[in-house]
């Protein structure tokens, strides 16, 4: 935690070259010592108690979101969209109410449109929500006031912290800021699943749907470690397939190089993403559920409540 606080306490005034470097070393040695839990950690593959599976059949589900991190990651936005649809998918946006820019009610709307999610994405951006529970009580109402303002039900803290008993207190219907197995990240204890799981209510405060993600995130995989193929995306995907479990990504827009151009330090070409939804729309067609993270959490959820009302008693 002294370490976490330092770090982002110096972070503004580290140009991102050095923090890049400094981030790769230090993923190169986490990765020496972590190949036993990472990419695959072999015991989140365990259904959970009373699992019956996905809709209408479906092997697995496989679920996209976006992180927005900055304006050039706004800019990328209709860009992205644009190619997934052509290619048969939809995915969650989750943008920033409060950072380094300011997305208009007309970019959300037309997401909203072509079928595609809108989430909160922290409030600043900028590490402080999780500081402290004061830090996280004065900004807990700002981010209640951006989900109601943009019909959100989603959320997804900054660099993924998280403290899943705080945040009954936002009023979400999902959270996705943890993940299945994931060392490399600055608050590195997983879930331990590749299944949505339920934080149910206390004190008053209504439960809510969790969603790790279950893919390495692009930054990760093509800055950090400077992987030149999908490949640990696919070997990975597969094995969840195997497992009946969700395959859950979070791939940034403003990392991606688009229209051909040569990727510079901070990003990867297009066609690595591209390979991925490929993989899944031919490989495993038919097999597959493609929903936004909002729609899964509302299935998930009514499934509980489903299965406490055969139990006999209530749901909440």
């Amino acid at each position: 935690m002294i370490a976490r606080r330092l770090y982002y306490a110096i972070k503004p005034y580290m140009g991102w070259r050095l923090r890049l470097v400094l981030r790769q070393i230090l993923a190169t040695l986490t990765l020496r010592r972590s190949r036993r839990i990472w990419p695959i950690l072999e015991s989140s593959g365990a259904q959970p108690e009373g699992w019956e599976g996905w809709p209408e059949g479906r092997r697995f589900a496989f679920v996209l979101t976006h992180d927005v991190e900055g304006p050039l990651g706004v800019e990328r936005i209709k860009q992205l969209a644009s190619i997934e649809m052509e290619l048969g998918f939809r995915s969650s946006f989750n943008l920033v109410p409060e950072g380094e820019y300011r997305t208009t009610k007309a970019l959300r709307d037309w997401l909203a449109k072509e079928g595609f999610e809108v989430g909160v994405h922290d409030l600043h951006h900028d590490g402080s929500l999780f500081r402290s529970r004061d830090d996280f009580n004065r900004q807990a109402p700002r981010i209640k006031a951006y989900l109601r303002e943009w019909q959100a039900s989603g959320f997804r803290a900054g660099f993924m912290f998280h403290n899943l008993d705080w945040m009954r207190e936002l009023e979400i219907e999902y959270d996705a800021s943890t993940f299945d197995t994931d060392p490399f990240e600055p608050q590195p204890d997983g879930a331990g699943t590749i299944f949505p799981f339920w934080i149910p209510p206390e004190n008053g405060k209504r439960g809510y749907v969790e969603l790790p993600y279950t893919l390495v995130q692009d930054s990760t995989l093509f800055l950090l470690l400077r992987e030149k193929t999908s490949e640990i995306w696919k070997r990975k995907l597969d094995w969840i397939a195997d497992r009946g479990g969700m395959a859950l990504v979070n791939v940034h827009p403003d990392y991606i190089a688009f229209d051909g151009q040569s990727p510079s330090a901070r990003e990867f070409p297009l066609a690595r993403y591209v390979e991925l939804l490929d993989y899944v729309k031919y490989r495993y067609a038919g097999a597959y559920w493609n929903v936004v993270a909002r729609d899964l959490a509302s299935w998930f959820r009514s499934q509980k409540q489903l299965a406490v009302t055969v139990n006999g008693s209530a749901g909440n």
